[in-house]
């Protein structure tokens, strides 16, 4: 495909998410569709989709129109080619410019637009973010770093890139946690690679590895990650103690392929179904890896951004609370309850924990740890709880 081919194939892609599909949707359909286009193709297609999606409402400014041609106009505008080169209406690329276009689009003016953040959100984004506002979400608009975390149970960090380097993907050691690895070159080829197959190496960002590397784990501990997903987390856990690790999500099927990373990681999980929760209590430590806004990592799923509405979050922040409290039953008395997200909101983060303290007298916050995305990882917090004892 020729570089307009590509942006012809992003403004259709653009145009099935703005439609209402999901990003990811529909980046798969046109590629069933495209049985012509190549790994290279597919891969410089989906960059143009999602840049755009990073950065919809400066764009689209930009472009003059919050469609997928004016997306796409607004993006080389912005990164400086001319866009007639592009938009040339030959076969395979976009049609050319009209006179309308040509004349459309203007700098993006109120902050919240220049930095893409809805107008809903920006008062809280800039009050939990305070004078790092304007950074954090600048980082938002750019894509994020690949981060690989080293399975210890399987070898090192200078083993681990070595192995890598056999297969083509180029790493240094990453100085945010003590299993973190960073990707320089090669990231596409990290999933079909020796080391990864092997289970050597985890995909997993620097700041989620260091929320595990912060957790008091000791062997013999009885653990459950209560909100495990794909398991990422549970894994790292089971590489740094000899723990009884349990393993629970309220929607099953995201744990689906936990048991097969399991094998591969040489680790052992047992997921509980919500029923058996409760039976399997108490835990020395619980991990509540609740569900969130997601903003945090908005580099990689950027139509989060703009799927979230004000209902939603104050339905997650009610999620989170109704977790906490169930969480906290099934700790043992001495045990420690964790809590975390991928959130930049205070009100899914301390503000949740605060409100846990404030229901819960006995109960105490002795370390909390915000981690920023304009540091170059994904934007998290996390929390230990703990109860006092008599």
């Amino acid at each position: 495909m020729t570089p307009a081919a590509r942006v012809e194939a992003a403004i259709e892609v653009l145009d099935r998410y703005l439609g209402g599909l999901a990003a990811e949707q529909a980046l798969t359909r046109w590629a069933r569709g495209a049985r012509y286009a190549g790994s290279g193709d597919r891969a410089a297609v989906r960059d143009h989709v999602f840049g755009a999606l990073r950065r919809l409402r400066s764009d689209a400014a930009f472009g003059g129109a919050r469609t997928g041609r004016g997306l796409m106009l607004g993006a080389l505008r912005r990164a400086g080619p001319d866009p007639e080169t592009i938009f040339t209406g030959t076969p395979y690329a976009p049609a050319g410019l009209s006179n309308d276009e040509r004349q459309a689009g203007r700098t993006p003016g109120a902050l919240a637009e220049r930095l893409d953040i809805p107008d809903w959100l920006w008062p809280q984004f800039l009050a939990s973010q305070g004078k790092a506002a304007e950074q954090a979400a600048t980082a938002l608009q750019s894509r994020a770093p690949v981060h690989l975390r080293v399975n210890r149970i399987k070898g090192d960090r200078d083993g681990a890139i070595a192995a890598l380097a056999s297969d083509g993907v180029t790493c240094e050691v990453h100085q945010g946690a003590e299993t973190a690895l960073v990707v320089r070159e090669g990231s596409r080829r990290i999933r079909q690679s020796k080391p990864y197959l092997d289970g050597l190496v985890e995909l997993q960002d620097v700041a989620s590895q260091a929320v595990i590397e912060a957790l008091p784990l000791r062997d013999g501990m009885r653990v459950l990650d209560y909100c495990a997903g794909g398991g990422g987390k549970a894994l790292a856990m089971a590489a740094r103690a000899r723990i009884d690790l349990f393993t629970h999500d309220i929607s099953p099927d995201r744990m689906r392929d936990l048991p097969d990373r399991a094998a591969r990681s040489g680790v052992n999980v047992t997921p509980l179904a919500t029923d058996e929760v409760a039976q399997s209590a108490p835990f020395d430590l619980v991990l509540c890896d609740a569900p969130c806004s997601g903003s945090g990592a908005w580099r990689r799923s950027p139509d989060g951004k703009w799927g979230l509405s004000q209902g939603r979050l104050d339905e997650l922040v009610q999620i989170q609370g109704d977790i906490l409290r169930l969480a906290a039953g099934y700790c043992a008395q001495s045990g420690v309850l964790a809590y975390a997200t991928c959130s930049l909101l205070t009100v899914e983060n301390a503000g949740q924990v605060s409100a846990f303290l404030g229901e819960n007298k006995d109960w105490r916050a002795p370390w909390q740890k915000a981690w920023a995305v304009q540091a170059g990882s994904d934007g998290f917090y996390a929390a230990h709880l703990t109860r006092e004892v008599p």
